[in-house]
């Protein structure tokens, strides 16, 4: 294989790696602490607005999140709310939330077939004789700039008008308005407010960002061992 070649598998391989780091993102930022949630419901009072007991919202977040990465076969929560035994979920909501389902469980099958092709792309490396110890840190940098580059473009973009940038994310990963609810009859809109998901957000690029710094420091001191071996 050409040199050339070997620095495409460098890429390939560096760009599977960030693609898992995003997706576990999103998966950290939604699972390890449901402490997050209850401390979201305090700040744009949720629990008033639906008359329910912070003990009942944390049965419905957790069945939701059960749901969303298939641990769950149906979103048919029974709880309080409003001061009847109901089901908290009506039918949009559960047409809209299994296509979140199909977005969340096709991101964790991404990030799978990532995990394979960074495998693959190393395995490639080594059996052509690439210099995969020189190569990988600076694909890893190159890959690093890119994706720091579309971040900052992102986080402006974001910033500036979350709410028409939230809008278009649904018209894009979205073939039908089963997004559009009216909080005058929905109970999920409720728990669930545009604020709380630009939180989420924060969140989300707050853990990426760490990650994408330590990927970048281990590539900046695997790149000075390497020099350091070669003049050696």
């Amino acid at each position: 294989m050409k040199k050339a070649g070997h620095w495409a598998l460098g890429i390939i391989l560096s760009f599977a790696v960030i693609i898992i780091l995003l997706i576990s993102s999103f998966e950290a930022a939604m699972y390890t602490d449901f402490s997050f949630y209850e401390n979201e419901y305090k700040k744009y009072n949720v629990l008033p607005e639906l008359d329910m007991k912070m003990k009942d919202m944390m049965y419905v977040t957790h069945e939701m999140m059960e749901y969303l990465r298939g641990d769950r076969k149906n979103l048919q929560v029974i709880t309080t709310v409003e001061g009847k035994k109901q089901d908290f979920f009506n039918d949009q909501d559960k047409l809209h939330m299994k296509d979140v389902q199909g977005l969340f469980i096709g991101g964790l099958r991404l990030r799978a077939g990532s995990a394979v092709i960074l495998f693959l792309c190393l395995l490639l490396l080594i059996f052509t004789r690439g210099d995969w110890k020189y190569i990988i840190p600076r694909a890893f940098q190159i890959a690093l700039g890119v994706t720091g580059a579309i971040s900052a473009v992102l986080g402006y973009v974001l910033s500036r008008d979350f709410t028409s940038a939230f809008i278009r994310f649904h018209e894009v990963f979205f073939t039908n308005d089963l997004w559009v609810f009216d909080p005058a009859e929905d109970f999920m809109i409720r728990m669930l407010p545009e604020g709380l998901f630009s939180d989420f957000v924060v969140r989300i690029g707050s853990i990426f960002t760490a990650g994408l710094v330590i990927l970048l420091i281990c590539s900046v001191i695997w790149r000075r061992k390497t020099k350091i071996r070669e003049t050696n």
